[in-house]
């Protein structure tokens, strides 16, 4: 049985449906689920990764469990599932654990207490989502506007459906024990140029208003801790070559390439209109 936590996300929804496609038996674990937000035939748990004790009945009998960066106990939660009987941990981390440790120090002790657990292991460093887009959805539903920092500067955002398939295959298969990969789209794009690729998506333009630094920084940290906003910032605008490298990763595990930014905007579109 595989445990998947955060299955009400972008990822965790995608993932959950993947593997019951398969066959797997599932259980979908986040704070809020309820059986009405799985597929027939997935068992929903609800517990809270902040809550080492909540996760400990819903690990009974699991296998693998696929972990997010989520709480302040990794060695909690790692400590849990080997107790339980876990034998494989999936991590969903960031790349910024990788280009900047002490930026993602949060990130970096969770890598940390997997590679340490004793079970299998493997890692996925996320670089930045295409579903990150939704925070344009309200000013492009009401105003067709859309508003971030560093209009101009590229990463290869990643579609979230191919980084569930990377795990959904990672969770099922033996040959990316103790592997780190990194999962990026196929090409950098601009956050102007995503906007416009919204803005196809949708049949009609969408205009794009370039924010100044302490702008996004404000908004931003309404909602992420201070240390991830400014690590964030800087990769939004000022990116290593490693974090605007396109990586291999997806197309050498699912043998096909990663989708486009703009093929994501299509598929959801609707958030949009």
């Amino acid at each position: 049985m595989i445990v998947v936590t955060g299955a009400t996300g972008n990822v965790g929804r995608s993932l959950v449906r993947l593997l019951a496609g398969t066959g797997e038996q599932v259980t979908a674990v986040s704070r809020r689920i309820t059986e009405a937000d799985v597929l027939e035939g997935v068992r929903a748990e609800a517990a809270d990764l902040g809550d080492v004790e909540s996760m400990r009945p819903v690990l009974e009998k699991a296998d693998a469990l696929f972990l997010l960066v989520a709480g302040e106990d990794p060695q909690g939660l790692v400590g849990a599932a080997k107790a339980a009987g876990v034998r494989k941990l999936v991590l969903l981390s960031s790349q910024g654990a990788g280009t900047r440790p002490h930026a993602y120090e949060h990130a970096v002790r969770f890598e940390t207490a997997v590679r340490e657990s004793g079970l299998a292991w493997t890692i996925l460093r996320s670089g930045g989502m295409a579903s990150n887009a939704y925070a344009w959805a309200e000013p492009i539903r009401l105003h067709r506007t859309a508003y971030a920092p560093f209009g101009d500067v590229g990463l290869p955002f990643v579609d979230p459906d191919d980084v569930a398939a990377v795990g959904a295959a990672v969770l099922r298969e033996d040959a990316h024990d103790g592997a780190t990969y990194v999962l990026t789209g196929p090409a950098a794009t601009s956050p102007r140029e995503r906007v416009a690729a919204i803005g196809q998506a949708l049949g009609e333009p969408v205009r794009f208003v370039e924010q100044t630094r302490q702008e996004a920084y404000e908004q931003m940290a309404q909602f992420m801790p201070l240390p991830v906003v400014e690590g964030t910032l800087a990769i939004l605008g000022e990116p290593t070559p490693e974090e605007q490298r396109v990586s291999p990763d997806i197309e050498r595990i699912l043998d096909v390439a990663p989708h486009t930014f703009g093929e994501w905007a299509k598929r959801n579109a609707a958030a949009f209109r």
